[in-house]
């Protein structure tokens, strides 16, 4: 509860007169494993969401009790599974062959979630664009560009994996009530393919951003998840569609 997505969650879920308990890591170490599955007992929830960070071991303890009690758990990957070597568009199964820390530390998880629940719920998401720029969000992202470099690159070559918060919140939920048991992929630019240079200066007009863009032929990657179509509204649905032909045309 302490990220940027859970809040959303969490907010969907009050909604539907849930009642939210955060991991109260203050107290309860995720580290410490007996620590763990006390409060878990006395807790006894009717749903387990991990979207934190923390040890992969954690991550198979929190499946391990929801399979114990025959619950739905949730976790949240990410699109950083999958490298640019192969590309993408990435399918539910392509391999994971990420090279970067935080990549293989989902992969990790990945498996010891499935190790210890098959029937779990394994959400891969892109980067989550919110218009509270704060955290680990794409807006903030650009606005740190701006303020660090005097400017945003953004590389034409990058098809990038990416939704609004709100959506991808909404996708969860609904994941969580159906007891969607499995691997999906939630991306919002999954059907359109929009290109990075083609989202900042939509975004740019959408949010009031006076950013200096600079189109670049850097990074290079279609980074789309695809396999689960209609889950998620499509950028168009949030960004001017305009822009595309004003970026340069669609990819």
């Amino acid at each position: 509860m302490n990220g940027t997505l859970a809040p959303h969650l969490a907010a969907q879920a009050g909604n539907a007169a849930w009642q939210v308990e955060p991991w109260p890591r203050e107290r309860v170490d995720p580290a410490d494993a007996a620590a763990s599955a006390r409060f878990l007992e006395a807790l006894r929830p009717d749903a387990i969401a991990h979207l934190a960070m923390g040890p992969e071991t954690w991550a198979a303890q929190l499946a391990g009790h929801a399979r114990m009690a025959q619950i739905p758990f949730l976790f949240t990957s990410s699109a950083m599974v999958f490298d640019h070597e192969p590309d993408g568009p990435h399918r539910l199964e392509d391999p994971t062959r990420a090279q970067d820390d935080y990549g293989r530390y989902k992969i990790r998880c990945e498996a010891a979630i499935r190790e210890a629940h098959p029937g779990a719920i394994l959400a891969r998401i892109g980067w989550q664009i919110d218009a509270d720029a704060r955290g680990n969000n794409m807006l903030a992202a650009l606005d740190g560009w701006q303020a660090s470099q005097g400017k945003v690159e953004a590389s034409r070559l990058w098809i990038p994996a990416c939704s609004f918060m709100a959506d991808t919140a909404s996708a969860l939920w609904r994941l969580l009530q159906q007891r969607a048991e499995g691997l999906h992929h939630l991306d919002g630019n999954a059907d359109e393919a929009w290109r990075f240079d083609q989202v900042v200066r939509a975004l740019a007009l959408r949010f009031g951003r006076s950013w200096q863009i600079e189109a670049t032929d850097g990074y290079r990657h279609d980074q789309r998840l695809i396999g689960h179509p209609g889950m998620l509204p499509p950028l168009s649905a949030r960004l001017p569609l305009g822009i595309r032909g004003e970026a340069g045309g669609s990819a």
